[in-house]
């Protein structure tokens, strides 16, 4: 027979446990599998007090919870900085070719100067004519360099946008094969952040300024900096921009991309004097009126 529950009169205490039964002024009545806490009923509001857990054993947990996710994070970090310095370290020989000879380019645009021959000059030199002088070096010293512009359009998850670096297609003798090689100018500063953790500014401070390699190796560390990117805004508690994700980060370097080759120079004009055309104006009779001449030299004599 189920038991009747009474009803609980104002002022009165009700207790209850695992141990123990819920006492009606005078009543009991069993709560089988259940543990409750301590209720008193005051003024027409419950106050309660649990019989079996503390506020200490709460703070216990979070610190746990607190400390565990300090670990995950500090080992994710670590992880980050050992894959990103194996994927830098990695070179080949054609790489590190193409690496001195884009610093030997850079040190002589710099010492001469950047005239921008843009329709608009900017003092100092702009981005695109940098370019193209960087690659135009590299051409002279025997590699097949180009000025790449990438677009890409707008999807669901990113937006549309452009991009200008330099590549260059270098053809192996033995394996007749292509490798692509890229070269960014300003790469640290693609993946810089203002609002960025301590973690994500020591990872991006070991990226060199200045980006030569492969394009598998450049891919190997967008995937990198993209995920630290990703747990650094989580971390804050930030949205993460679409022109931080993966995606986009991949269409900057591997989207559709046109191959511009510098303007063959005109040949500069030789030291040699060359002869003056003759015009109406400076036409010289006596030279070309040689019995004009000797009638004059007579005539003066």
């Amino acid at each position: 027979m189920a038991r009747a529950m009474g009803k609980i009169p104002v002022g009165s205490r009700l207790f209850m446990g695992s141990d123990h039964g819920a006492e009606f002024s005078g009543e009991m009545s069993v709560f089988d599998d259940m543990e409750f806490g301590f209720f008193y009923y005051s003024e027409g509001s419950w106050d309660s007090v649990s019989s079996g857990t503390t506020s200490n054993d709460f703070e216990d947990d979070e610190e746990t919870e607190n400390s565990v996710d300090v670990d995950k994070s500090k080992a994710f970090w670590e992880s980050q900085h050992q894959l990103l310095e194996t994927t830098l370290s990695r070179t080949s020989s054609i790489e590190s070719k193409i690496r001195q000879a884009t610093k030997v380019a850079l040190r002589e645009s710099q010492l001469e100067g950047v005239v921008c021959a843009c329709s608009r000059p900017v003092i100092g030199g702009c981005r695109n004519c940098l370019l193209q002088k960087i690659s135009d070096h590299l051409r002279n010293a025997g590699f097949n360099s180009a000025v790449c512009k990438s677009k890409w359009r707008s999807t669901p998850d990113i937006p549309s946008g452009a991009h200008t670096y330099l590549d260059v297609v270098h053809k192996s003798s033995t394996k007749q094969l292509e490798v692509r090689v890229v070269i960014e100018l300003n790469f640290r500063a693609e993946f810089e952040m203002a609002r960025a953790s301590d973690e994500y500014t020591r990872l991006i401070g070991r990226l060199p300024e200045v980006f030569v390699g492969k394009a598998d190796r450049l891919r190997s560390s967008i995937k990198i900096l993209c995920s630290a990117a990703k747990k650094c805004m989580k971390e804050n508690k930030m949205h993460i921009g679409p022109w931080r994700k993966h995606k986009y980060m991949q269409a900057k370097w591997f989207g559709t991309c046109e191959r511009t080759m510098s303007q063959p120079h005109f040949k500069q004009l030789s030291d040699r004097s060359m002869k003056p055309k003759a015009s109406m104006l400076t036409f010289d009779l006596l030279d070309m009126l040689p019995s004009l001449q000797s009638f004059t030299a007579v005539k003066v004599a």
